[in-house]
């Protein structure tokens, strides 16, 4: 449970600051930014209850209406809301799929800040680069123990494989055998 509750506080703080970028496009809907507390709840100690996956199941319809609104931007910052909450349900197979819910926060938020400044691809890079350095050595090591992330999944799927690559790395300076 400790481990899940450094996934899930990472996570939520990877997609913490897309949130303003959801915010901005739409205005007092409160739904993902409950996500990212309902995560950052539980990383701080609460219970890991319904709630979360209710919050979560929320967020994700906020993502699919400004998806479908041609929000781009805003529809990724959701879908990295949606990202936090489940990381709190990382399953323990050793499935690639389980890696988008140690990174997909971070992919998805590095994705809507990209959008937002009009497909800059540097700029999704430079969070992918952020997302690395606020990686704790216990996120690395949960890391190391799933295969490496899954291809596909569009230009998301390309920044997530380079967190999970750099995280991967030697040269990240963290040893994911380390406590």
């Amino acid at each position: 449970m400790t481990e899940l509750r450094e996934i899930a506080g990472y996570a939520a703080a990877c997609a913490q600051p897309a949130l303003a970028i959801f915010e901005r496009a739409r205005p007092g809907d409160p739904r993902p930014r409950a996500a990212i507390e309902s995560a950052l709840a539980f990383a701080a100690g609460a219970e890991r209850t319904k709630a979360i996956r209710d919050h979560a199941w929320a967020a994700n319809r906020a993502y699919h209406e400004t998806r479908d609104a041609g929000a781009a931007a805003a529809s990724d910052a959701a879908r990295a809301a949606v990202a936090a909450a489940s990381a709190a349900y990382l399953h323990p197979l050793a499935k690639a799929t389980q890696v988008l819910h140690i990174l997909g926060a971070a992919a998805h938020a590095a994705r809507a800040f990209e959008l937002d400044a009009g497909t800059d691809r540097s700029v999704g890079e430079q969070y992918i680069e952020k997302a690395r350095t606020l990686a704790s050595p216990v996120v690395v090591r949960v890391l190391a123990r799933y295969p490496n992330a899954p291809g596909g999944r569009g230009r998301a799927g390309e920044l997530l494989r380079a967190l999970d690559t750099a995280l991967r790395a030697p040269a990240a300076g963290v040893n994911p055998a380390a406590n």
